[in-house]
């Protein structure tokens, strides 16, 4: 996982580091990120961070012994309230998910219905100003009690949150937007209790500014909500009881059942599934048979049957009839609970692209201080008395609500042509006041905060329902690009699933039946698709294993075990010979003669010999066929039309690597076999050596070092679990289409990342200017505070919304 260092050394490798996971409150903008990370790096122990402005949530590597509610308080003193991942009880939080879920939705409720009602008396106190006048609406005085009730109440925790960034040296959105407010407030009410000054007030702008900050906050925090939408359906789809079973009498009746919590069950009871309800733990079926809906998994809408024997997992739909099942993981261990860590994990995993806005966002809300007080020096000691006839005779604009500033004058007992003269052209301190305060608060560090979040969050979330599991950002930023794609044969291109098609023995004496039986004992300790059509061969004919000892492996050349005092060996020629034993050129061209050979209607798909030896003589051989997968045709014309270049690299023989490239049209300079998993690499390494960007498809223990030499490595479901391991995207539908669906969300995910940030630099580019007051000389436009609130929030909504545009990617997946 791609974290952010800490700046010293490290005190532990990182495979010995542990991870924790934090649930982390109170932040409002990338500043706040930046706060959040640097605050835990300074934690003792602490290796690395990263925190998801979207999620909330904290990623933290520690050695071995910090504890993560230690670094909760740490977080919550500084004023980032803070728990630790699925330690709610110990922190005072005793809601479950969707009652939190509920809470923050009354929470933004009533974030609107403030917002709209200070908007709403804002204006209608304005109606003045278009000749309709509200009895008491328009007073002056009712402007500054509305101001003075909206910043000491709804504007409250906005202001004690930015004092708090500042007093701590990590200002944030709040600081710009409290210290804009606070100073509108200020010198309004200086205007109103020294009328002599002749100063104009507006109260009005704090009361907007607040307003259309809890408004933008309430349609963000919405967004947002649509955004996290996919995971918290995936986190709601394992039920919440379940019906426990006696396993010595277990029966599909439920007479006997008991419901009980969920978190309750424990590894090896048995429980109770009816027809239409959810599993909700990890199982296996032990009575019954069904039909399993497994999309929320896989994505495949097609439901599976499941019979006696057969794995279920949590959150799967029970579809035809009753099962009884017995447990074998809960909790965070079920394969859903996995998926979902793995979601929100990729969901914080930072692409790339984004430390450009983390590295701005540590130093923008200084420069945004320093650019106010620049612009307000500049305005009153430069600007004003250089173009005051200019601007005097264009008069003031404000782009804004601030229309009612002559009724507010009516107090100084100004009338007529001497009130509007004022507004047109006001004080040289109040003038460079007002867009000191534009400046701070057109001024968004929000926006860049959530460009890559939002956009990864949505294209992550949308590639787990597809059965796409996507490790992270930087995963999407790097798929986008690949230009080559490396496939593996075995178990891959094909099923997986070979048949032993030849058995021939050689030697005086021996049989095709005890030529099976010794391959089969020697097999007896691998995995390999190979070794298990050899075993399952041996179990059809009814031919037990003999006694064996001193098992080796070499992947990539083959297996040897001592069988009744011999040492037997069993693989290719290559691993034979290393062996010294003995192997006939005429052995040879007696196996590539029945791989050629046609024996059936798929025989061009290739066969597979393995020869088998006995100290330091070949006894025989056996030739295996693998179809290819059915999606494999469609599949690799998909990557190709894209326009990737594909690679097939095997450990396999040259014959059968021949066939299987005839049949999906790979050129013959781009198929290479008989290799070992380090020449695999090393072809890798020399692709990227050359500029390529290489992505590798694997799903055998031998593919796991060139899955990780690879800029992206992608693996199969069924694969092993040494590939999963090393791969960062897994297909868990096991459909080699979904590749190509994989990179067509990547690339969108990215596009969407880059239309972000540009306009959340853009927005920052033109408005700022804007607000500091580059059109006032020429045009006469000045931005009112409140306008630039306003345009403020619309940036963080524009971009959680543009993120949100992938969902329409979803039928094309």
């Amino acid at each position: 996982m791609q974290l952010i260092p800490k700046p010293q050394a490290l005190a532990v490798p990182s495979s010995e580091c542990q991870t924790l996971t934090l649930d982390v409150g109170g932040m409002k903008c990338a500043g706040c990120v930046k706060a959040v990370e640097t605050e835990l790096l300074q934690q003792p122990g602490v290796v690395a961070a990263t925190v998801n402005l979207v999620t909330e949530m904290a990623l933290v590597e520690a050695e071995p012994g910090v504890e993560g509610a230690a670094l909760a308080i740490a977080l919550t003193e500084a004023g980032f309230p803070s728990q630790l991942r699925g330690d709610s009880a110990a922190n005072g939080a005793t809601e479950t998910p969707a009652e939190r879920q509920q809470h923050k939705t009354r929470e933004r409720m009533g974030q609107l219905a403030i917002a709209c009602t200070l908007l709403a008396l804002s204006f209608l106190g304005h109606l003045s100003a278009f000749g309709l006048t509200l009895q008491g609406l328009s007073n002056i005085w009712f402007h500054a009690g509305l101001a003075t009730l909206a910043l000491l109440f709804p504007g409250r925790s906005m202001v004690i949150d930015g004092w708090r960034g500042l007093r701590r040296g990590a200002p944030n959105m709040n600081t710009l937007v409290s210290l804009g407010t606070l100073t509108a407030y200020s010198v309004s009410l200086v205007a109103l209790l020294v009328p002599a000054l002749g100063w104009e007030c507006f109260f009005d702008e704090p009361v907007m500014l607040v307003g259309f900050i809890l408004l933008g906050r309430t349609l963000e925090q919405q967004a947002r909500s649509k955004a996290t939408a996919s995971l918290q359906s995936l986190a709601a789809m394992q039920p919440s009881t379940s019906r426990r079973i006696p396993a010595a009498t277990a029966t599909l009746t439920g007479e006997e059942s008991v419901t009980l919590a969920t978190e309750q069950v424990r590894v090896g009871d048995w429980l109770l599934v009816l027809p239409g309800e959810k599993i909700p733990v990890d199982g296996e079926v032990t009575v019954g048979q069904t039909t399993v809906d497994e999309s929320m998994l896989t994505g495949e809408s097609s439901p599976v049957l499941k019979q006696t024997g057969d794995r279920v997992a949590a959150g799967t739909v029970n579809q035809t009839g009753a099962i009884a099942l017995r447990t074998t993981r809960t909790g965070k261990d079920t394969t859903l609970a996995q998926i979902i860590a793995l979601v929100e994990a990729a969901q914080t995993r930072k692409a790339p692209i984004q430390r450009l806005a983390d590295s701005v966002a540590g130093y923008f809300t200084y420069g945004v201080l320093t650019l106010a007080l620049l612009t307000f020096l500049f305005w009153y000691f430069v600007g004003l008395p250089l173009w005051h006839d200019p601007i005097a005779a264009l008069g003031i604009h404000e782009i804004g609500l601030g229309t009612a500033h002559t009724a507010h004058l009516a107090h100084t007992g100004m009338t007529g042509d001497s009130a509007m003269m004022h507004a047109a052209m006001p004080s040289p301190l109040l003038l460079s006041l007002k867009l000191a305060i534009a400046v701070l608060v057109i001024a968004c560090p929000c926006a860049l905060g959530l460009a890559t979040p939002t956009a990864i969050l949505v294209g992550s979330s949308l590639g787990a329902e597809r059965g796409l599991l996507i490790r992270g950002g930087d995963v999407l930023e790097k798929a986008q690009a690949l230009d080559t794609l490396v496939f593996d044969k075995t178990g891959t291109l094909t099923q997986g699933r070979p048949v032993v098609t030849d058995c021939v023995p050689l030697a005086a004496g021996w049989t095709a039946a005890r030529l099976l039986q010794l391959a089969a004992t020697v097999e007896a300790g691998t995995t390999h698709p190979l070794a298990a059509a050899i075993r399952q061969a041996a179990h059809q004919q009814a031919l037990s294993l003999l006694p064996a000892a001193e098992f080796q492996t070499q992947p990539g050349l083959g297996v040897s075990a001592r069988v009744e005092g011999a040492r037997v060996y069993l693989g290719t020629a290559n691993w034979l010979r290393q062996n010294d034993v003995s192997l006939e050129e005429a052995v040879c061209e007696q196996a590539q003669a029945i791989l050629l050979r046609n024996t059936s209607a798929n025989a061009t798909t290739g066969k597979t010999v393995v020869y088998v030896g006995v100290e330091q003589q070949c006894v025989g051989f056996m030739a295996m066929q693998d179809p290819l997968r059915p999606d494999a045709l469609r599949a690799v014309q998909q990557l190709r039309d894209a326009g990737l270049r594909l690679r097939l690299l095997t450990g396999d023989q040259p014959a059968a690597a021949r066939a299987i490239a005839q049949m999906l049209g790979f050129a013959p300079e781009d198929v290479q076999a008989g290799l070992l998993p380090q020449e695999k690499v090393a072809v890798i390494a020399q692709l990227q050596a050359q500029g390529r960007r290489v992505g590798m498809v694997g799903d055998g223990i031998n593919d796991a070092p060139a899955l990780a030499q690879a800029d992206v490595s992608i693996s199969l479901h069924s694969g092993t679990d040494a590939a999963i391991e090393a791969s960062e995207i897994v297909l868990m539908g096991d459909r080699l289409t979904d590749i190509s669906a994989a990179l067509r969300l990547s690339r969108a995910t990215f596009n969407k990342i880059r239309q972000n940030l540009f306009w959340a630099f853009a927005y920052n580019l033109l408005g700022i200017p804007v607000a500091a007051g580059v059109l006032l000389p020429t045009l006469g436009l000045i931005l009112s505070p409140s306008a630039a609130g306003g345009l403020m929030a619309l940036s963080s909504i524009s971009v959680i919304t543009n993120s949100l545009l992938l969902r329409f990617l979803k039928k094309d997946l």
